[in-house]
């Protein structure tokens, strides 16, 4: 039977806070910082615990290799003769932020009846531009089975940052939906991520309908209020899109489209008059996990701490939960150490509808596979990392351990 699984980035040894992702204000905010990687990896755990408790399908991917060493080298260069921020984009743990793995395309939504994964390029960071090998490599052994098709990367220069830019409306997760790729146009200050191209090439890939696939604008005002992924402003679930006033370009256009190839839509709109970008932003009040509740019914999300902690926000999510809207409740979960570099709940999971049959057990979490990553994680982990502590070559020796530790605990050497 067909059902969301959702896939966590399993937060990596190296997670460190070098301000790399341009346009990401809490990236940008923490450069420098002293991280907690194994703080940071538990969290991100914890989240899954969470979602598996509510009774949701969960899994995971786990970190790429790192400092790339192979990538220096096709730069001229390696981890000791390095500038400081080549040294910094080799060391990156951006890959735990799952949602840009890939775009997913439900089997209900495809012309062949597979469903299709599209491993993004991320090619406008380059501190993520080289993790698209890793996680391709991945993707290929957890969908292996037939009822997928995992493709390559669309080439570059079109940019690709994968789900994080794409959401899907359907009346249950199992039937046919109409696919929403939005993307960006650059021109300020901030680099748009999403080329339309890019999202145009996917969904000829994933042999989309285009009766039932739309390409809708980001707002340029979101962008440069550090929007960078539409997943900061907007996510849908099923036949719920929810969203802020800000999201799109032509917010008006872009509703009528949204209604007119899926009347059974409900849009839940925060206005910007209630709360601000700024505070959309701040709090990732869009970059939670909105969610079927299997057990309760009704739709949740799964929100970071810090919209608890923002007070318009909270105060309009209260009153919305308290109507007879389709959100019925709310869930803050502390992701706090990836919170700081830039992403929330939804950036940590991939969503892949799928019979959880066809997907390699080995990425499916239950309490006790995750008990053995919390150990790993404890035994293995970093507890700290200063910027300082890249050229640390016993650094590069622990963290390899670490994920070489984790690998075979999962009984994913294939990987090392």
């Amino acid at each position: 039977m067909l059902t969301e699984i959702n896939f966590d980035g399993i937060i990596g040894p190296t997670h460190n806070y070098a301000g790399l992702s341009r346009g990401n204000i809490a990236s940008a905010s923490h450069a420098g910082d002293i991280s907690q990687p194994r703080a940071a990896a538990l969290q991100g755990i914890e989240k899954m615990r969470h979602n598996l408790a509510l009774g949701l399908l969960q899994g995971f991917l786990v970190p790429l290799d790192r400092p790339d060493v192979a990538w220096l080298e096709t730069l001229g260069t390696s981890l000791d003769g390095a500038e400081p921020h080549l040294r910094a984009q080799a060391w990156s743990a951006s890959s735990m932020w799952a949602a840009n793995a890939a775009t997913v395309s439900p089997a209900p939504d495809s012309g062949d009846g597979k469903c299709h994964l599209t491993v993004a390029n991320l090619v406008t960071m380059p501190h993520r531009s080289h993790e698209w090998q890793g996680t391709l490599a991945q993707l290929r052994i957890a969908f292996a089975d037939p009822a997928f098709a995992v493709h390559g990367p669309i080439p570059a220069p079109f940019g690709d940052e994968g789900a994080a830019n794409h959401m899907r409306l359907c009346r249950g997760h199992g039937a046919p939906g109409l696919e929403i790729f939005v993307y960006g146009v650059g021109g300020g200050r901030f680099p748009a991520r999403q080329h339309l191209d890019a999202s145009k090439a996917i969904a000829r890939r994933h042999r989309l309908d285009p009766a039932r696939t739309l390409f809708l604008r980001q707002s340029d005002v979101a962008i440069q209020g550090g929007a960078f992924h539409n997943d900061v402003v907007a996510v849908a679930n099923e036949h719920v899109l929810f969203t802020h006033q800000s999201a799109f370009h032509d917010r008006e256009a872009a509703h009528a489209e949204i209604r007119a190839a899926f009347p059974e839509v409900e849009i839940v709109e925060v206005p910007t008059a209630a709360v601000s970008l700024a505070d959309a932003v701040k709090s990732y009040l869009f970059n939670a996990q909105l969610v079927s509740l299997p057990e309760s019914g009704g739709m949740g999300l799964v929100l970071p701490t810090e919209a608890k902690e923002t007070p318009a926000v909270w105060s309009w999510l209260e009153t919305m939960v308290a109507g007879n809207g389709p959100i019925r409740q709310l869930f803050p979960v502390d992701v706090r150490q990836s919170m700081a570099n830039g992403g929330g709940p939804a950036c940590l999971r991939l969503r892949v509808v799928a019979d959880p049959v066809s997907v390699d057990p080995r990425f499916l979490a239950d309490e006790a596979k995750l008990d053995r990553v919390a150990a790993v994680v404890a035994t293995h982990w970093p507890e700290a990392i200063a910027p300082g502590d890249l050229a640390s070559a016993a650094l590069v020796a622990d963290v390899r351990k670490a994920r070489a530790a984790l690998l075979e605990a999962l009984e994913l050497t294939a990987l090392l």
